[in-house]
């Protein structure tokens, strides 16, 4: 993401980053952002 997508999703939050992905990805992306302190729900 570039600085102003970040700040876009920062300020909307909660909100569905990524929809109608695979389970391995839905969960790859999960790890990504957790590791940065995103708090991560998959539905």
């Amino acid at each position: 993401l570039g600085l102003k997508e970040a700040k876009e999703l920062v300020e909307s939050a909660p909100v569905a980053v990524k929809e109608g992905v695979s389970k391995d990805e839905a969960e790859d992306l999960k790890t990504k952002l957790e590791e940065v302190g995103a708090i991560i729900d998959l539905k």
